[in-house]
């Protein structure tokens, strides 16, 4: 399976981006998918979707509907509710061919 990417969208492209990016990672790592991960502000979504070419974006904030690529609310990163579906999930889109 070949690599897949994963863009991580919040606020400010630090804190929250950050955590969530550290989580996929790990959970990726532990299924035996090869991933790399991104980091953006929200704000800067669309112009990173034409450059990096996502298979995956989570968002820790509100983003447009539609980006044309799978989109999960990552806040489950941080609150923990919801977390094992949310893994679940993201790993179903990612081991997709």
């Amino acid at each position: 399976m070949a690599k897949k990417r994963v863009l991580v969208a919040c606020g400010t492209s630090i804190a929250t981006a950050t955590h969530a990016a550290n989580a996929v990672q790990d959970l990726a790592k532990d299924a035996g998918v090869d991933i790399e991960t991104a980091q953006c502000k929200a704000a800067e979504i669309h112009g990173k979707i034409q450059t990096y070419s996502p298979h995956v974006i989570i968002a820790m904030t509100p983003v447009p509907d539609n980006l044309g690529v799978p989109t999960f609310n990552g806040v489950p990163f941080l609150s923990g509710i919801g977390l094992d579906q949310l893994k679940v999930d993201i790993l179903e889109e990612l081991k997709k061919e």
